[in-house]
Order: C-alpha cells, then structure tokens, then sequence
C-alpha cells in the first residue's frame, strides 16, 4: 500500500490530569515517535501484515532521524520526497491523560509552511499497490498519487478528519471518504466520493454509499490513550481495502477498522498497540 501525507515528531507525556492554564504538573512517562495521520495509518498496515510505503517530507533535520527510526522500527518504507529540506519536521506536543486516555496536542502541521515539492511523482510501492491512503496535509502530494491511483484503477481512501481546502480538487478522485465528526465541508457524495463514512469516537459510525445508509457499533473497551486512534482506524479500513479482491461489504470494512482501533486505545502509549494488532490481519 501506498500512503501520501504528514509525518511529525510527537513528543507523548502520560499525566495524572491534563493541567489547567498557568500550571506544572509532572509526568509519569514520557515517548518520542512519529505522528501523522498518514504515518499512524502507514504504521498500521505495517502491524497488519501489509506493505506500507509512506511518501512524506521529512527532511534532513536532526529531528527528522527520530521519526525515521521509529519507522523502521516497525517496518514502514519511507519515501521522502525533500531529503535535503533543513527545516525541522513538524513536531507535536501531546499530553495524555491516565484515566481515561483523554489527549491534548498542540502541532504545528505541515500546512503551516508551503513547500515546492519536485516535479517527480512519488514512487511506486513495491508490487502493485491495490489501495492508496491520502490525508491532503501536503496537498500537491495528495493530488498526485491520487491522479495516478485513479489512473491505474486503484482504489483511494482519503482521511478528511477536516476540511482542507485541497479537498475542492481532491474529493472527484476519491473512492472512500472517511470523516470524523467534526468535519467541516460539502458532502462528499456531491462531489462524486461513491463511499462516506463517518466516525465519532465511541459512538456507531455512519456510513452511506450506493443509495444505501447505515451504521456500524463500535466495541467497548476500557480507553487508556486515544492518541491517533482515528490515524489507526483509517490505516486498518485502508488494509481491510486493499485485500478485499472478493469485496468485502461497507459494513464489513468498518467493522474491522472498528476492532482495530479499539485494540489501540486499550493500551498506553503511541506503539504498544502495535504487537496486539498483528493477528488481527490474518
């Protein structure tokens, strides 16, 4: 598979309660990994048994060898599209509450500073892929492999967790549009997306496509950190895409990104989840 988009440097604290304005509080743990929605999802697909390229910009920063690492680590490919690009990735500063896995981040993504990316295409996965994610923070990024995806025939799943304005060019591409709640935007189906779905935390997530609505439950589960469990949950409906030659029902996807994500808010921290997942895509 093949996923276009953000790649960040998350720095996690694990605190008692998330602290008001103008107060310290300590922490009782602290992590370094690599964020995004397109790298979570990248994550994902690796932890489920599937190829995952993910085509980003990183850089040569310091900083950037971070999230380099924690990729490797965990078998993402990764594709940077400005190796030489000096400025630090974009960094996330996450707070996460114990008791409830409630988080806070403050980011500054990757729409903040325009970047003039090659006029090369990104690169091939290895094999054909048979699904591509795109999450349109680099938005000339998202264009591009979504053109080729709907080229070649290739399904394009697109997290549109807001509305971007990339959207307005993007969304006539799109096979699967998953949403969450709080997006903002036309109704994708109006701009040609056959398959909307979307999530709202714990609560069923809606979905409609060919004159066809529904809604799927979401398990419960004892939530200890919801940090990218939405990043996940596309990830995993992007892997349950892409295998699916038989074609597997809407519902069906959904279910299975549904226990996907359930499994990663079980479990504290940005990668633990990782190893529980990997039965889950037998």
């Amino acid at each position: 598979m093949l996923l276009a988009g953000l790649c960040t440097v998350d720095v996690v604290q694990r605190v008692e309660e998330l602290p008001e304005p103008g107060v310290k509080v300590r922490s009782s743990s602290v992590a370094v990994a690599a964020g995004g929605p397109a790298t979570n999802a990248a994550v994902t697909v690796a932890a489920l048994g599937g190829t995952a390229t993910l085509v980003t910009v990183l850089g040569g920063h310091p900083l950037a060898g971070l999230a380099r690492a924690d990729l490797a680590e965990h078998g993402v490919n990764v594709h940077d599209l400005l190796p030489g690009h000096a400025e630090p990735p974009a960094v996330s500063a996450v707070v996460v509450r114990e008791r409830d896995g409630e988080r806070t981040v403050v980011s500054h993504n990757a729409g903040a500073v325009p970047m003039a990316l090659p006029d090369a295409d990104p690169p091939d996965p290895p094999g054909s892929p048979d699904a591509v994610l795109v999450d349109g923070h680099h938005p000339e990024l998202a264009l591009r492999v979504a053109r080729r995806a709907r080229a070649a025939g290739v399904p394009v799943v697109l997290d549109a967790g807001s509305w971007k304005p990339v959207f307005d060019e993007l969304l006539p591409l799109v096979d699967i549009a998953a949403c969450s709640a709080q997006f903002r935007g036309p109704d994708p189906h109006d701009r040609g997306v056959a398959t909307v779905i979307t999530t709202a935390g714990a609560d069923p997530v809606r979905w409609s496509s060919g004159g066809a609505t529904g809604e799927v439950g979401v398990p419960a589960v004892r939530a200890r950190d919801t940090l990218g469990a939405g990043d996940v949950w596309h990830g995993a409906l992007a892997f349950a895409v892409a295998r699916s030659s038989m074609g597997a029902s809407v519902p069906e996807l959904i279910g299975f990104a549904n226990s996907v994500a359930a499994e990663r808010v079980r479990h504290a921290g940005p990668r633990a989840w990782v190893r529980p997942v990997r039965g889950l895509g037998r």
